[in-house]
């Protein structure tokens, strides 16, 4: 059948998508509903072709997102009304309730609470932000739309960080963080040093610690030799920020630089053509936004076009959204991976 490989490619996605839920929830019920995902969508394809079948897919996936939100947020309003809420609602009802009878909630307020609830959902859960630069190029292309789980490095104490597990930023991780000399702006990068780690770079190659990294998904583009880039820290260049001075002046020893407590040592991807911490410095970890979560759409466009919207841009996309639309990495899933150590640098 034709349409055999993007069902069985269509049952893949869903696969890794089920990692959005529980693990307790995927062990009891994942089996079951990629088998009836793997029906329907099976029957799809045979039935109503491919057009339909992406559409399918689509609606998959909105409900997929929307079943997520509604997990997350009902465990956060049993949340506040068990630790917060309960008197004051208690009082709220009673003051609301005084004078009126009892009738069943209409249907504006039944819209009205869900659209409450998913501008909360999308603001303070999940975030859409697009990819702007080529510094994360290997990973994230220009123009990659993605969305990024405001909760999943939510500080101790708070309540991102009571929804679900508590796990801090690790080496390798992908990062979105405000940008610490415009923190208007929100930058993704990796995390290459915590706290502790004394990092350095000798032709391009990043040491940790004393030891060698590999580092499969980084790229160098360019044969030019850079000193300060490549053989990171010599001494602050005219390109250096204030921060990045600062940086150089308290924490670099022996040739080395020492990330500091409650701060982050990140790079881009693309080694060669990245703003990162060896220009400007560490990231505070209160600047840690979250972590990116998937791609939802990738466009192919320009810096200059991401930056400004005009107006021109808008009537590009609607003339060629289905050609310059980069559909193979529609939910791409970003990778957070470790870099291994080798040997001992001399």
């Amino acid at each position: 059948m034709p349409d055999a490989s993007a069902v069985r490619w269509l049952c893949r996605v869903y696969s890794v998508l089920l990692y959005a839920y529980p693990r307790a929830f995927r062990l009891q019920y994942g089996g079951e509903m990629t088998q009836v995902f793997r029906d329907r969508c099976g029957y799809a394809a045979r039935r109503q072709g491919r057009p339909r079948l992406f559409r399918f897919a689509l609606h998959t996936a909105a409900d997929w997102l929307s079943t997520i939100f509604q997990e997350r947020i009902a465990a956060l309003r049993e949340l506040i009304v068990a630790d917060y809420g309960r008197k004051a609602a208690r009082l709220a009802h009673a003051v609301w309730s005084a004078g009126r009878r009892p009738q069943p909630r209409g249907f504006v307020a039944e819209w009205v609470m869900t659209i409450v609830i998913f501008l909360f959902a999308t603001t303070t859960l999940v975030q859409a932000y697009v990819i702007p630069t080529p510094s994360m190029e290997g990973s994230l292309l220009v123009g990659d739309h993605m969305l990024v789980d405001r909760v999943a490095y939510a500080n101790p104490g708070s309540l991102g960080s009571r929804l679900l597990p508590y796990r801090d930023v690790q080496r390798g991780d992908l990062v979105a963080f405000l940008y610490p000399e415009d923190i208007r702006q929100t930058y993704v990068k990796r995390v290459v040093g915590i706290p502790g780690d004394r990092i350095r770079l000798m032709d391009k190659q990043v040491i940790r610690n004393g030891r060698r990294l590999t580092e499969p998904y980084t790229q160098h583009i360019r044969a030019d030799a850079d000193a300060y880039r490549d053989n990171f820290p010599t001494r602050p260049g005219f390109f250096t920020t204030p921060r990045g001075r600062a940086m150089f002046e308290q924490c670099v020893r022996n040739g080395q630089v020492t990330v500091p407590p409650g701060a982050l040592f990140v790079m881009g991807d693309n080694r060669d053509n990245s703003s990162d911490s060896r220009y400007w410095g560490f990231v505070p970890r209160d600047y840690v936004v979250g972590k990116p979560l998937l791609v939802y759409w990738s466009y192919d466009a320009s810096t200059a076009d991401l930056e400004a919207w005009s107006v021109a841009h808008v009537l590009d996309v609607g003339r060629h959204f289905f050609t310059k639309t980069r559909w193979e990495r529609t939910f791409l899933v970003p990778r957070s991976q470790n870099a291994q150590e080798g040997g001992v640098a001399q």
